[in-house]
């Protein structure tokens, strides 16, 4: 797939991108990169559409700012907004999964004009809390171990997901789902573990995850180290701080939700908690069996799904 560099918001974005025709621009989570949709690229361009993934800024090939306010929702949404810009583009479908989603999610409500449609992954919509993130989080979870709280302090886990990027990457990838010795998802006992141990070594690779594929995440994590993406979570309760006008705002654009029925997030944060709050809802979708990272797991629902969510909307006259 074609490969640039966009210089856009004061950052480099390493751009893969594929096909002609109206624009949907892909979000990445954590931690991921563009290559987390090369299953979505190609089927979407061969639909008649111009899919577009940014390595997001803190990535992969793309800038890697120093200071930790450079990571806030306002950066993170003027990066996709800044991209479209440089696309020529008015409008685009945006799709998010993982810490891509919330990135979309706040995209759809800050810049509502220039969204034609949202679609969030694993992470459901929620609406603007009463208070602080992380004040909600050390109420909610009390002394138990919540692995946002452990991400706030700059250095502690990026020194230990540095360390051993392959673990990291192999522990995360193919063990992110619910299974029936943890319900959960996560062991959240305060035992004194990190992040990564909490989940199960993995002797084999899923069926979805070639050994080439976990190399590549491992050689760019290896490379860039995992601070750049740890340090959008320490922008929780800046992103609240700084959107006060978002209290009380719905997604008023079309949208629609894709998840894996063992996504240990849809445990933790209930998609039911997006009903009211999306105007325009085309749809929830649950992939029967797949965890945490759907898009790559099931790519043929989640692509006929994806599609028939655009056409739906009638996104744009498709080339």
């Amino acid at each position: 797939m074609p490969e640039r560099t966009v210089s856009c918001n004061g950052v480099d974005l390493h751009v893969v991108e594929e096909g002609s025709g109206p624009p949907v621009i892909f979000s990445h989570g954590f931690p991921e990169l563009a290559y987390s949709w090369r299953h979505q690229l190609p089927a979407l361009a061969r639909a008649g559409y111009r899919a577009i993934a940014p390595d997001q800024r803190g990535y992969g090939r793309s800038s890697r700012p120093v200071n930790i306010a450079d990571y806030d929702i306002e950066h993170l949404s003027g990066d996709l907004i800044a991209l479209l810009d440089e696309l020529g583009e008015d409008e685009a479908v945006f799709v998010g999964h993982d810490w891509g989603s919330m990135v979309v999610w706040q995209t759809a409500l800050l810049h509502p004009e220039r969204v034609a449609g949202v679609c969030g992954m694993s992470v459901p919509f929620t609406p603007r809390p009463p208070v602080p993130p992380t004040q909600a989080f050390r109420s909610r979870y009390g002394e138990n171990f919540f692995y946002i709280l452990y991400f706030q302090e700059p250095g502690v886990a990026d020194a230990e997901l540095n360390a051993r990027p392959g673990e990291t990457m192999r522990r995360m990838l193919a063990g992110t789902r619910v299974e029936p010795d943890r319900p959960g998802g996560m062991d959240v006992a305060d035992d004194g573990r990190g992040f990564v141990d909490r989940f199960p070594e993995m002797t084999e690779l899923p069926a979805w995850l070639s050994q080439d594929e976990l190399d590549f995440y491992i050689g760019e994590f290896t490379r860039t180290g995992f601070t750049g993406g740890l340090n959008w979570y320490r922008n929780f309760d800046r992103n609240w701080e700084r959107t006060p006008q978002l209290a009380g705002a719905k997604v008023e654009v079309p949208s629609f939700f894709i998840a894996g029925t063992a996504d240990p997030v849809i445990v933790m944060t209930p998609p039911s908690v997006q009903d009211s709050w999306r105007s325009d809802n085309r749809g929830d979708v649950f992939v029967e069996g797949a965890g945490h990272w759907v898009q790559q797991e099931a790519p043929e629902e989640v692509n006929a799904a994806l599609l028939g969510f655009l056409d739906s909307i009638g996104h744009g006259e498709k080339a």
